[in-house]
């Protein structure tokens, strides 16, 4: 297996490609966020249809990014990561060129496959291609910028709006995707992937069962309905006893015995439900009630993206000497504070006073701990499941944000055509503020009482390389 160091130019090389397929990825999660409005107007949609928008990309994403991360363990990561990188390109051109709301989600759920395929594989081809003393700080830039191009996606796309349209919000992916391809063909090595006559079967039942449970649950929570709530929880129930009986699953419910993985997934699953719900309200309330144009709404996001940049590689050094879940716990607690402060934005807010505050606390927060938490799902694994590791914990984040969007408007009594009635719109925002300020609190409690302590975290990655070593040692098998 590949042994790079972080200090050769391949190493970056690698680092590169990775950032940027992820950040693609990431960015189109956010930045369509900021283009909702305009998307509603041009295309006549109502709230439901700007929640599908989002989601549909979501659903995709979160139920499909298990076999994402499977494929990639089996077949070669850099050979579906690339795949993915490609069938996001061809996807965004079918969102840019959408004629009606429909079009748009359709051409969203199909670029949410892409999504799925290259997301796990950017994490894990830098955990597979580092050496393990540079993991960590691969590892670190990886959220650091990973994270800047979510919140940096407000901004961009309030740019792009304005200068000069919606459409160029996922226009702007097909020459990106040219270059991540070219890039990654020359200086990306293949890892993972077994020989043919020992790949297991792939779990094809559990990744249709896993798009049914999801599916259904959104469903419901954004049209209504208790029959597709009903196939939804049902499809959820065959998908574990699925997992649990197939002899090469999707999701191997085994990886959940250990304290150090199911722990942080269950951080993943409050605090990114939070994220992607906050991101989701704060962006139209600027917009629909404080009067923020696109661009001005993305420019309040901001110190977020600078505090992910500067901060999140110096917490990964800091984690070395703190462990993780002190800072698991911290950030999230931190971030609520944020919240609770944001809850204060209402109409012709001011930026400096209403808005400013929540985000730099917000971020402060977010930006604790994120790395330290990538790094636990990680270090709770050996090397030869990086990929389906990576999935699992893109796979609940992502289906966090997935079920806050979804759920949340109706929690908080907003439908139909709310988001262009100010003083409703208003109403429903603050008390979605106090969800969110809750989820995280409980994400900060959950870090507190399940993470390990840093001696026992410490000696699974040290295992977890000696493993890697062990197998670096061995022959590498032929691709098949």
């Amino acid at each position: 297996m590949p042994d790079l160091s972080l200090g050769s130019a391949q190493g970056r090389r690698v680092v590169f490609v990775t950032v940027l397929a992820s950040g693609m990825a990431l960015l189109d999660g956010t930045v369509v966020n900021v283009a909702l409005r305009p998307i509603g107007v041009e295309l006549d949609a109502s709230l439901a249809e700007l929640q599908w928008v989002v989601n549909a990309y979501m659903l995709a994403l979160a139920s499909l990014i298990l076999v994402g991360g499977s494929l990639g363990d089996r077949l070669g990561r850099r050979r579906v990561f690339l795949v993915g990188v490609a069938w996001f390109a061809v996807a965004s051109l079918g969102c840019g060129l959408a004629q009606t709301a429909s079009q748009l989600i359709v051409a969203r759920g199909i670029q949410g496959i892409g999504g799925a395929l290259l997301t796990p594989g950017s994490l894990a081809l830098i955990q597979a291609s580092l050496s393990p003393d540079d993991r960590p700080r691969g590892i670190g830039i990886w959220s650091a910028w990973s994270g800047v191009a979510a919140a940096v996606g407000p901004l961009l796309g309030g740019w792009i709006i304005q200068a000069v349209s919606w459409r160029w919000v996922f226009l702007i992916n097909v020459p990106v995707a040219v270059v991540i391809i070219v890039l990654g063909l020359r200086h990306v090595p293949e890892s993972g992937g077994s020989a043919r006559e020992t790949r297991p079967h792939f779990d094809v039942v559990g990744a249709a069962l896993g798009v049914v449970a999801l599916g259904g649950i959104t469903f419901a929570l954004i049209q209504g309905g208790w029959l597709p709530l009903a196939v939804g929880l049902l499809g959820m129930a065959a998908f574990l006893l699925v997992e649990r009986r197939s002899p090469a699953p999707m999701l191997p419910l085994e990886l959940f015995a250990d304290r150090t993985f199911t722990a942080a997934n269950l951080v993943t699953l409050v605090v990114y439900g939070a994220l992607g719900a906050l991101m989701f309200f704060l962006i139209l309330q600027l917009q629909v009630v404080a009067g923020y144009s696109p661009l001005a709404a993305g420019l309040a996001t901001v110190p977020f993206t600078v505090l992910m940049l500067i901060f999140s590689p110096r917490v990964g050094a800091l984690m070395r000497r703190t462990g993780p879940r002190l800072l698991m716990a911290l950030g999230p607690a931190i971030a609520s504070g944020g919240v609770a402060l944001l809850a204060g934005v209402t109409f012709d807010a001011s930026y400096v006073r209403d808005v400013l505050p929540g985000v730099v606390v917000f971020g402060a927060g977010i930006t604790l701990m994120v790395t330290p938490l990538t790094a636990t799902v990680l270090a709770a694994v050996d090397d030869a499941r990086a990929g389906i590791a990576s999935g699992i914990n893109n796979a609940v984040a992502r289906g966090a944000s997935l079920l806050a969007v979804a759920a949340l408007p109706a929690m908080v009594g907003l439908a139909g055509d709310d988001y262009e009635q100010p003083g409703v719109f208003d109403t429903g925002y603050r008390a979605a503020m106090w969800w969110c300020a809750g989820l995280l609190l409980a994400g900060a409690v959950l870090a507190a009482v399940l993470v390990p302590s840093r001696r026992a975290i410490e000696v699974r990655a040290a295992e977890s390389s000696a493993t890697a070593g062990g197998r670096a040692a061995e022959p590498e098998r032929p691709e098949p």
